[in-house]
């Protein structure tokens, strides 16, 4: 079959011929979304990779079963990755799609949209109130931002740093978009803090918050789930000391397997239903060398087609 296939972490991929998955249930993939995450473990940067060459990269995608069904599908860490002809698919770690779903729109919304779900429902168990979104201009937090709303925030905020994707963030349900020099200002008593970006953003950020409260013994939970920013950052232990400030990640390992499973009907549901906002552009999978080093737009995901 023909494939994305990547033989150095240091290029793309290419499209070329591959070994066909094995399994009792190979099926024609339909749609597999470019994500971040597909991207770090193709260059063998993700926490998860283990530096086997050559791989075929992919996580996640809709297939086809021979009766015309689509599912939505995750893929195992073991098998071959989704951006093929055809990919192996296990049934408990699948959702029946309705009939009529886009299919690019599902393969482009679910990994992004699943980073704040699985981080709000399973990480914080999120009850209400006030949620900022660290990185709320990016693709995962614009739906960051739409979720966070869905599942009942009082005030949701935004948080980013280009000025013309924060004028986006109101249509989508941030009730504030400021960037970082403002977050104090707006977030001293946010509950909540779904954060994508890390490093010296974070740093500004967390240090903003907590010297804004009036009640530094009003609880905060700060959920790190992306690092576009920075792997890495300095945290000063007395804001640790000072405020009821507690540091959580959400990703693959800290939420079971079977868990992130048990949210993906809703969220499949969610997405299928057309309440969210999502900017998918389908490329050819025979263009994936290009797809790949082309940058994408603000707010888009893109999606290679087979």
């Amino acid at each position: 079959m023909y494939a994305a296939v990547v033989r150095s972490f240091d290029e793309p991929p290419t499209y070329d011929v591959f070994p066909e998955p094995t399994g009792s249930d190979v099926l024609e993939v339909v749609a597999a979304g470019l994500h971040p995450r597909v991207r770090s473990a193709a260059n063998g940067t993700h926490y998860t990779s283990e530096g086997s060459l050559p791989m075929v990269p992919g996580i996640d995608g809709v297939a086809r079963t021979a009766e015309g069904e689509l599912l939505y599908f995750v893929a195992d860490d073991n098998t071959t990755g989704t951006m093929a002809e055809r990919a192996a698919v296990d049934r408990r770690r699948a959702v029946v799609l309705p009939e009529g779903t886009d299919p690019v729109a599902v393969a482009a919304g679910m990994n992004p949209a699943m980073s704040s779900w699985i981080a709000l429902r399973r990480r914080a168990k999120f009850q209400g109130g006030s949620v900022l979104v660290l990185g709320a201009t990016g693709n995962a937090g614009q739906l960051a931002v739409q979720i966070v709303k869905h599942l009942g925030a009082s005030n949701v905020i935004g948080v980013g740093r280009d000025p013309e994707r924060l004028k986006l963030l109101p249509s989508l349900g941030a009730d504030e978009a400021v960037g970082l020099d403002a977050v104090g200002a707006v977030a001293a008593d946010v509950g909540v803090v779904l954060d994508y970006l890390w490093g010296e953003p974070t740093e500004q950020a967390m240090s903003a918050i907590l010297h804004a409260r009036s009640d530094r013994a009003l609880p905060l939970t700060w959920i790190q789930i992306g690092s576009m920013a920075a792997r890495e950052l300095t945290l000063p232990s007395y804001l640790l000391r000072a405020a009821a400030l507690t540091v959580i990640g959400s990703g693959q390992g800290s939420v079971s397997g079977r868990d992130i499973l048990a949210e993906l009907p809703q969220l499949a549901a969610l997405i299928t239903s057309g309440e969210l906002a999502i900017n998918a552009r389908p490329v050819p999978l025979a263009e994936v060398g290009k797809a790949w080093a082309e940058p994408a737009a603000p707010g888009e995901r893109v999606v290679l087609v087979p």
